[in-house]
């Protein structure tokens, strides 16, 4: 009987015991989990500020540089004010796009770098932290979004930004044609060369027309006094009204043979293709990627594609994607980079290696997009292969740091 009692005294010991082990190990499991989450939390707030102020300086850079370029091409022709700040707008996606990857590369490298000269890396390090647990967690967790919100921007806003720029510049020129008309000048159209004289508003004193008449011959048309008037018919940029012009005609098969038409008055049109290179069909600019992807597929399968056209659609599809998920291999690189080499002076070396590894970026998609327009090279290997550099670079430096 006693040792019937004995033996149920220590099997409630035992339960109790194993009770409040338990409970002491869930206790401990959440000081833990509260403890990662709030580190979590502390870097994530970290890297999200310093992108926030890196975003900002690229922004202004890239929008500083889309006014002067707009200053220069734009105000220089005497469009409007309104209409040139509605231009900068409509341009707005894109620099929201180029902007996020750079800012996520130098911000980055900023933050990283100033918790490692203030010692919090090696306090982390020294409590038995993970660095690929507590600190690249958050690093690719906010790469990651950065990246999804910047192809967002660059696969819908961008396309209808170019759009809205196409249409408002054509209704500029519509409005004022004038505007197009520079004293002194020869302006080279599709298949025609137009040498202008002196302007005063909407009068030219004098102009010569090189170009060819519907049946492919060519044509030469001189006018003493000419005025521009906006287009009445759909399509077309500017009309000139050339008095007493002379219209030459030479014939292709017969150097000798040739045509000579005086004219009081003669209406001459030109058409917005002319004047704006515009293509007749959507350009990869102005699609989706979903619509452009469509389009690459049908060009795939009709015999009649062209080749070359064929690779600059998978360009520009291309860099709809790795333009913007650079974010992401920008916020691998930064850390080993960042642990290894900012442990003195960190914030600053950060800005500066981040500023150099942006302009050798961007240098290789500007190479990248020339070659593929220019030379005919892939255009998935062109716009990719900046990506695939910066990868391997933060594996070696990743594998590097683990090392150390």
């Amino acid at each position: 009987m006693a040792s019937g009692q004995k033996k149920n005294r220590q099997n409630i010991f035992l339960r109790f015991f194993r009770r409040i082990k338990r409970t002491f190990v869930h206790v401990s499991f959440e000081r833990r989990n509260y403890k990662d989450n709030t580190l979590f939390r502390y870097i994530l707030r970290e890297l999200l500020l310093y992108f926030a102020v890196m975003y900002l300086f690229f922004f202004l850079i890239f929008f500083v540089n889309q006014i002067m370029l707009f200053m220069k091409q734009l105000l220089g022709k005497r469009i409007p004010f309104a209409d040139v700040m509605r231009l900068i707008v409509y341009s707005l996606p894109f620099i929201i796009a180029q902007s996020a990857p750079f800012a996520t590369l130098t911000g980055f490298l900023m933050c990283l770098g100033r918790m490692m000269s203030d010692n919090e890396i090696l306090i982390l390090r020294a409590s038995g932290q993970s660095l690929s647990k507590i600190i690249l967690r958050p690093v690719l967790a906010l790469g990651i979004i950065i990246s999804i919100f910047s192809f967002f921007v660059n696969d819908y806003l961008l396309p209808i930004g170019t759009i809205k720029t196409r249409q408002q510049l054509r209704k500029s020129i519509s409005s004022n044609p004038a505007i197009e008309i520079e004293r002194q000048t020869v302006k080279r159209l599709n298949n025609s060369t137009v040498i202008i004289g002196d302007v005063k508003d909407k009068e030219i004193s004098d102009i010569v027309f090189f170009g060819q008449d519907p049946d492919g011959e060519q044509r030469i048309i001189i006018a003493g006094k000419s005025n521009v008037d906006a287009p009445k018919t759909e399509g077309v940029s500017m009309r000139f009204n050339m008095h007493d012009a002379i219209v030459s005609t030479f014939s292709k098969k017969n150097s000798k043979s040739f045509d000579v038409i005086c004219a009081e008055l003669m209406i001459l049109n030109i058409f917005e293709s002319a004047v704006f290179n515009f293509e007749t069909s959507v350009s990869p600019q102005e699609m989706t990627s979903y619509d452009l992807g469509k389009k690459i597929k049908k060009m795939k399968v009709s015999p009649e594609t062209n080749k070359f056209e064929l690779n600059m659609n998978v360009l520009e599809y291309n860099k709809k994607f790795s333009l913007p998920f650079a974010s992401f291999f920008f916020a691998f690189l930064a850390m080993p980079l960042a642990l290894i080499f900012g442990k003195n002076n960190g914030q600053t070396i950060g800005l500066i290696v981040g500023i150099f590894i942006s302009v050798f970026y961007w240098a290789m998609m500007m190479i990248g997009i020339q070659l593929g327009y220019r030379n005919g090279f892939n255009g998935l290997v062109l716009m990719w292969l900046p990506n695939l550099i910066v990868g391997m670079s933060s594996l070696f430096f990743y594998n590097k740091l683990r090392r150390k």
